[in-house]
């Protein structure tokens, strides 16, 4: 995240700061005198000249706050792009729109999913934004190139650690929100999706959001992950969001934790809590094979 913020900050966020904040000539020349300007900029992956504005701001690049404040701005445009930029190709492409007449599917449903993601998404960024901070002042263990992996093969086995990983952790907190006490307070709102559109991806209560996104977070606290991976891998982790999402029974595996599994923990509760894999859930005693005909036999069961 380090060399995405220096990005930013050379292309928009140093004239923004510089606009919100400026500093005074006195003081730039005073800082200049003693040394004290910050003109953070990576050179690692390519040369990266400072913008012109790099150091007309109170806030200077490497200013905790102003590291924050950066990455709760990024992250909430970020996910508001992905979030409807994807959730609406998926709507418009694969989502079964015959699902919209069943009796389980809310009046005006669209628009509250959408409704209850906008007003999540800005606190979920804040939320998160703390860790993006760690990462960028290097309190994790990611790392900029293959050369600087722990051993050889790690740079192609750093995928599944992490598929492993993430799978393990959301399989158990998701687990842990289905809880009573913790469903009713936190978790609840998801389920009034009974039957989600892949605007329901994100329509979560922030809190709950937060939580099941920890392991993504947490991984490069743990492990060795190469730094363009760590951008892939979270821009995976948001497509996949909202692709299970989708209800579509395009495939029925019963390795991946795909669209057709995600619907029948939405249909049933209490089944399918992993997020890529079926392991878990086949380990503890939670795995419930979709079939096709669910729909209606759960249309029937209701009515």
């Amino acid at each position: 995240m380090d060399v995405l913020l220096d990005v930013l900050d050379t292309i928009v966020l140093d004239r923004v700061y510089a606009s919100l904040l400026p500093e005074s000539t006195t003081t730039k020349l005073a800082a200049k005198e003693h040394g004290t300007l910050h003109n953070r900029h990576v050179q690692v992956y390519f040369p990266l000249q400072p913008s012109p504005w790099a150091d007309s701001s109170l806030w200077k690049r490497d200013d905790v706050l102003r590291q924050t404040t950066s990455f709760f701005a990024i992250m909430w445009v970020f996910g508001l792009t992905m979030y409807f930029i994807g959730s609406t190709i998926m709507y418009h492409t694969i989502f079964d729109k015959t699902l919209l007449q069943h009796p389980k599917f809310l009046k005006k449903q669209i628009q509250l999913e959408i409704k209850q993601a906008v007003i999540a998404m800005p606190i979920m960024a804040i939320l998160t934004a703390p860790f993006f901070v760690a990462e960028t002042r290097g309190w994790t263990k990611l790392y900029d190139f293959a050369d600087s992996a722990p051993f050889r093969w790690y740079t192609f086995l750093q995928y599944p650690f992490f598929i492993a990983f993430t799978d393990t952790g959301i399989y158990w907190i998701h687990r842990w929100l289905h809880y009573p006490s913790i469903y009713r307070w936190l978790h609840k709102p998801h389920h009034k999706w009974i039957l989600p559109t892949p605007f329901a991806s994100y329509a979560f209560h922030p809190v709950d959001g937060w939580f099941q996104s920890l392991p993504y977070h947490l991984f490069p606290f743990v492990f060795p992950l190469q730094k363009c991976a760590y951008l892939g891998l979270f821009v995976f982790v948001t497509l996949w969001t909202i692709l299970i999402h989708d209800a579509e029974y395009l495939s029925n595996s019963e390795v991946i934790n795909g669209p057709p599994c995600h619907t029948m923990h939405h249909l049933y509760f209490n089944y399918n809590y992993g997020q890529f894999t079926t392991f878990w859930d086949r380990l503890g005693g939670t795995y419930r094979k979709p079939y096709g005909d669910d729909l209606v036999i759960y249309q029937k069961k209701e009515t």
